[in-house]
């Protein structure tokens, strides 16, 4: 029996729930990469070595996508987004109970991957609320989503005045 999702990839309840707004991008890692998650203990040089092919796969990723592409070449020379809202969605390997939260590492790296291909100035929370963590389908090999939407200045993507800035 597979566990249920709350997260529909085709219409992400974040990019819905409040009007029309810019239509996000999805950036989809690749399935079947060694993800990071908290639970894990590795040595130092292997952490490294996963850090690095996640970060490197969410830039080439960005550089796969000619709409991305496109608007980057618009911001230029500057990031594409001053603000961002990122969803991340971790689509497990299996139908097995998962706590999405706990792939944080691997989430964390793909978004400095994100900063490298130019999205973001910087990945801190002047810049980037994010990011939500949630539960997708299952993909064979397992595989992080993350779907970025620009915000407006002062635009609190979530109705939470605590995170709005």
């Amino acid at each position: 029996m597979t566990a249920p999702t709350l997260f529909e990839p085709e219409r992400p309840a974040a990019t819905t729930a409040a009007g029309p707004r810019p239509e996000p991008f999805v950036i989809a890692l690749p399935a079947g990469l060694f993800l990071l998650n908290s639970n894990q203990r590795l040595n130092r040089h292997d952490r490294h070595r996963y850090v690095k092919a996640l970060r490197d796969a969410a830039r080439e990723a960005v550089t796969e996508c000619p709409s991305l592409m496109d608007a980057l070449a618009a911001a230029q020379p500057g990031p594409l987004f001053p603000r961002a809202h990122i969803l991340g969605v971790l689509h497990p390997a299996s139908g097995r109970r998962a706590d999405p939260a706990n792939w944080y590492p691997s989430f964390k790296s793909a978004t400095d991957g994100l900063v490298d291909a130019g999205l973001f100035e910087d990945d801190d929370h002047t810049r980037v609320l994010g990011p939500d963590m949630r539960l997708g389908r299952v993909v064979r090999g397992g595989q992080i989503v993350l779907v970025v939407r620009g915000l407006e200045p002062g635009e609190d993507p979530l109705g939470y005045r605590a995170v709005g800035r």
